[in-house]
């Protein structure tokens, strides 16, 4: 899929409708941006799995650790 957005004077971008609807995004999302050598990535940085933090107890005690794994794991859905 490619579309294209304009920044505008306040540098904001308009996030197509096609895209919106292909990542399920939403009203206060977060995205979150990665720049490469190649240019930009952009992520939805939604992580609903954050509001039942501490409630599992992992065997290295590393909670954000195992937050941000499971994070990665699950981005890697959408590139």
């Amino acid at each position: 899929m490619k579309v294209q957005s304009k920044i505008t004077s306040k540098f904001q971008v308009t996030i197509p409708k096609e895209i919106r609807n292909h990542l399920h995004l939403e009203e206060n999302h977060v995205l979150e941006w990665h720049v490469t050598s190649s240019g930009i990535q952009v992520f939805n940085s939604k992580k609903p799995f954050l509001k039942h933090q501490g409630i599992l107890r992992s065997a290295n005690k590393n909670s954000k650790h195992d937050i941000h794994s499971a994070w990665k794991s699950r981005s890697e859905k959408f590139r």
